[in-house]
């Protein structure tokens, strides 16, 4: 991070990270236990289990739906933060440059604008991901229901807050639009991220697509069990590798964060003062000890 740039607020960025992770940990954790009354009685095996994990893995579609609900609305308030800082470093950038004050209502319509476009974002890629899916193997001709909600669910993780916050990118000829095209290639084709909140919208999309494809490895083993039950493992392993990553980005922000606090603590004028000072009050002590 260069300190020369604009940073977002990093404590309340800290702490709104760690309520969204609990938040999230909870949805997938205790949303489901309100299908545990389907559980056919005749199934030993997944009664057996505990609650937790007979609600979860009860009726997978349910499951499944029971994510996308949460993480829609988890999603939209993260999104809402993120556009938010978005909005405001692109201020800070602008800043001595002369532009057009906006109106309350034009960026309210900004924002209901880049809501739209980002929930249409999210239904488009949510067809790719199933694209996707498939070609990594998930059936065809059956589970179209829990292939497509795992679909979905990505989408809410990973596309909808970079396109709330960021906005789609625009194909215009004009300057603006060259430079927002160039900056989502930064940041998703070159995964360069320079900023925390760069970090914050790159990291963990990357970990919830790397955890979905990693949680699909142990449907291979032959163990029967449950929880093995196509898409469970790969949602919950988008969700750990989302949550990872959001920290993993957390803590790369706060290195460079530290290190920008020492680049500057050392360049300062008051650290070449202070050793010639000491030196001098040595040498005056040694003077009267002599």
């Amino acid at each position: 991070m260069n300190s020369s740039q604009p940073s977002i607020p990093f404590a309340r960025y800290a702490s709104l990270a760690g309520v969204h992770t609990t938040l999230l940990v909870f949805a997938a954790i205790f949303l489901p236990q309100t299908t545990y009354l389907l559980v056919p009685s005749g199934d030993e095996s997944k009664l057996q289990q505990g609650p937790i994990f007979t609600s979860v893995t009860a009726d997978p579609v349910l499951t499944l739906a029971w994510f996308c609900l949460g993480g829609a609305v988890l999603q939209a308030w993260w999104g809402g933060w993120m556009r938010y800082w978005w909005r405001e470093l692109e201020q800070a950038r602008s800043a001595g440059f002369q532009t057009v004050d906006a109106s309350q209502d034009d960026v309210e319509r900004r924002i209901g604008n880049n809501f739209k476009d980002a929930l249409v974002a999210t239904l488009v890629s949510s067809a790719l991901f199933y694209f996707v899916v498939i070609l990594f193997g998930a059936p065809i001709s059956s589970h179209f229901s829990e292939s497509y909600l795992l679909s979905v669910f990505l989408a809410i993780l990973v596309v909808f807050p970079v396109t709330y916050a960021l906005r789609t990118p625009s194909f215009a000829p004009d300057t603006p639009s060259l430079v927002h095209r160039l900056t989502w290639t930064r940041l998703f084709a070159e995964i360069s991220p320079r900023t925390a909140l760069e970090r914050a919208l790159v990291y963990p999309a990357c970990g919830a697509i790397l955890g979905a494809w990693m949680g699909a490895l142990p449907i291979a083993l032959d163990w029967e069990r449950p929880w093995q039950t196509w898409p469970l493992t790969p949602a919950f392993g988008a969700i750990a590798g989302y949550i990872l990553s959001t920290w993993g980005a957390l803590l790369v922000s706060a290195t460079h964060l530290l290190a920008d606090a020492d680049r500057q603590a050392g360049s300062s004028p008051h650290r070449s003062v202070l050793h010639p000072t000491k030196a001098k009050t040595r040498e005056k002590e040694k003077k009267k000890t002599k």
